[in-house]
């Protein structure tokens, strides 16, 4: 079939939707919480300020939320039936973020200072903790949580992997594949399952979504991967060159050190690197092809996804949009 054109994710339908129908349940299910929990797991939503007052939004591109309510309509339901899981989703996902910021030692998210940064390291670990626990009460409340406990221990094998990764000479490119499909990909894949299983599809179908959103994710981390190095700072709201500061072993850093020893013993050095040294070793990287693999790898993972749905009886305009969301992520800026 023919492919629509992207759209913006900003303006994408099935993020409009998300929006329109998961942002008011995230708010509530975090103001359940009450007291000093609410606001700080509302300040990592983007539903609170600095300050604790209520900003009447939420923050994030609710990229998952889109894809599961998009996975229900298009396994012929209705996307309110997809709210629980949608908004379980967001909030495992966030939980996530709150974690790998005290794990990474990052202290900026979409623009504005981490949860640990801001509160300090032991309430995040606390507001991680309940951004998971109430992801399991609201899909609990509709739904089985089997799925949902599942990936939070594929995410945290993911997680393991990738610290691991920061303390070996050396990682394989299938290794690097292999932690991002537990980082990032089973998330993805859990959200679109769980879209598809509240239409009530087939064990086939349900099947099918996953492997489709595990691909997709992995597609996902690849693109933050390449902004990681290559992003505009003043739109992905992160310091120029921090992976490479940090010595993070991304997948285009994993590709090029399998092909150049130099840049190996580079990357091994201690000590912090200046503007002139991450320009320099961003140029060592993107000399060695690597850039352009992991754009390669992101045509394939997509390719892989849809091979898993193209024969699906899917509801046509869902079908659309669910092409068009994909689109958008492979282009897209932060």
């Amino acid at each position: 079939m023919s492919v629509p054109a992207a759209v913006g994710l900003g303006t994408h339908p099935g993020v409009a939707m998300a929006r329109h129908l998961t942002a008011p349940a995230l708010v509530a299910a975090v103001d359940r919480l009450g007291g000093r929990l609410a606001e700080v797991c509302g300040y990592q939503i983007g539903a609170r300020d600095e300050h604790g007052g209520h900003t009447a939004t939420v923050g994030g591109k609710l990229l998952r939320p889109a894809f599961t309510l998009l996975s229900a309509v298009a396994a012929g339901g209705s996307p309110r039936d997809a709210v629980p899981a949608a908004t379980a989703i967001e909030l495992l996902h966030n939980a996530s973020l709150v974690h790998d910021d005290i794990m990474d030692g990052d202290r900026y998210r979409r623009g504005r200072p981490t949860v640990w940064a801001h509160y300090g390291v032991p309430m995040a670990i606390l507001a991680g903790d309940a951004l998971i626990a109430l992801g399991f009460e609201v899909l609990g409340e509709k739904g089985s949580v089997t799925a949902l406990a599942r990936t939070l221990r594929l995410l945290a094998l993911g997680q393991d992997r990738d610290l691991e990764f920061e303390t070996r000479r050396s990682v394989s490119v299938p290794e690097c594949l292999a932690m991002l499909t537990g980082k990032t990909g089973v998330l993805l894949g859990c959200a679109c399952a769980l879209g598809a299983a509240s239409a009530g599809a087939p064990d086939e179908w349900v099947d099918r979504f996953d492997r489709w959103g595990t691909h997709l994710g992995v597609a996902f981390q690849l693109v933050d991967d390449l902004l990681g190095i290559w992003g505009d700072p003043a739109v992905t709201g992160k310091p120029v060159g921090a992976d490479l500061r940090a010595r993070k072993k991304s997948a285009p850093v994993v590709a090029a050190l399998s092909v150049d020893l130099g840049l190996a013993r580079t990357y091994a050095s201690p000590g912090d690197w200046d503007d002139a040294e991450v320009a320099r070793v961003t140029g060592m990287i993107e000399r060695t092809g690597a850039r352009e693999w992991v754009r390669s790898e992101i045509d394939r993972r997509t390719e892989a996804a849809w091979a898993e749905l193209d024969d699906l009886d899917l509801e046509p305009a869902a079908r659309r949009d669910l092409h068009t969301l994909t689109a958008a992520l492979a282009v897209r800026d932060h």
